[in-house]
C-alpha cells in the first residue's frame, strides 16, 4: 500500500486538516494509500511513497530521492485532488 505524508511547518492544525481532505478524496477515487501528517523535520526521517505540503517548505524535502509536492494552497480541494491523482492513480 503507498504511504502518503503530509507536511507541514509544526505537523498540526493545516496537515490535519489536508490529511483528512486527502483520504476522503482517496476513498472517491477507489485509491487505497496509508494518509498521515507530521511536521517538516520530522518527515525528514519518514519513508514516504508521496510528500505533500506547501511549495516553501517541500523545497526543503525535494532532494530528488522523495516523490514531492509542493503546493500553492494547501486547502484547495481540486489542486490536492489532482496531485493525488498525478501521483498515485495507475501506479
Amino acid at each position: 500500500m503507498k504511504k502518503v505524508l503530509i507536511v507541514c511547518g509544526n505537523g498540526l492544525g493545516s496537515s490535519f486538516m489536508v490529511e483528512i481532505a486527502a483520504k476522503k478524496i482517496l476513498k472517491e477515487l477507489g485509491i487505497e494509500a496509508e494518509v498521515s501528517h507530521t511536521d517538516l523535520a520530522t518527515s525528514k526521517t519518514e519513508k514516504a511513497d508521496l510528500y505533500i505540503g506547501s511549495h516553501e517548505l517541500m523545497v526543503n524535502l525535494a532532494d530528488g530521492k522523495r516523490n514531492v509536492v509542493g503546493m500553492r494552497n494547501l486547502l484547495n480541494k481540486d489542486e490536492l485532488r489532482q496531485a493525488l491523482v498525478d501521483h498515485l492513480r495507475g501506479e
